[in-house]
């Protein structure tokens, strides 16, 4: 058929990155080396090249999220899509485990009583782990809202947050919250991102200290 590739399936990720390269190239862009293979992947969920400008990074963030994971932190995410595309086997491998707590029925029930979003109690129940914790927030700005007001309540910090929800309503001023924070952070600004976004970060993390440590 004309125009058809023939990529053997275990080589079709090779291929897509190869892809990405040459057109990153072809576009003038160069991206930071450590961010590089962060953006790529995202870039590769979304066969979206905006990412490439749009993606923020906090000074040594993935220096600072790599060494979170290495040392067995937790990662929470605000949607079941979210947990379920975050690879928790390698993430075992360094003694964290990834949760969700969306739809957990007694999270729906405390929701429905404050008169609050269940991301807002999720992530309440998170920053009540007594181990690091990254957030990997792709869908909820609630979620990051929330974040952010615990922090101001409190003496609580995240130790690192993942800011890609999707979306028009408080989407760009929820990511704008924690660009001059004192959290670490990767955050894309603008509208763009998603439940696949988030998990694709944390992958490009998890993947790269696979290559490194194991």
């Amino acid at each position: 058929m004309k125009n058809i590739e023939y990529v053997k399936p275990e080589d079709i990720e090779k291929r897509s990155f190869e892809i990405i390269a040459k057109e990153l190239a072809e576009k003038g862009i160069v991206l930071p080396e450590e961010q590089d293979m962060i953006t790529r992947r995202v870039i590769h969920t979304s066969a979206d090249f905006e990412y490439a400008n749009t993606m923020t990074y906090s000074k040594d963030a993935v220096k600072i999220a790599k060494e979170l994971i290495k040392n067995g932190a937790d990662i929470v995410t605000d949607t079941n899509m979210g947990l379920s595309g975050v690879n928790k086997t390698v993430l075992a491998k360094f003694g964290g485990e990834a949760h969700c707590f969306m739809a957990d029925p007694d999270v729906a029930r405390e929701a429905k009583e404050r008169g609050v979003t269940r991301a807002t109690v999720s992530m309440e129940r998170a920053a009540a782990i007594e181990k690091p914790v990254i957030f990997a927030i792709g869908n909820a700005p609630t979620a990051l809202i929330a974040i952010y007001e615990q922090m101001q309540k409190t003496d609580w910090r995240p130790a690192f947050v993942i800011g890609v929800p999707v979306g028009f309503v408080n989407v760009e001023a929820s990511k704008e919250l924690f660009i001059d924070s004192d959290v670490p952070y990767i955050i894309n600004r603008g509208r763009k991102g998603g439940s696949n976004v988030a998990a694709a970060i944390c992958n490009a993390l998890l993947y790269e200290l696979r290559k490194e440590y194991l």
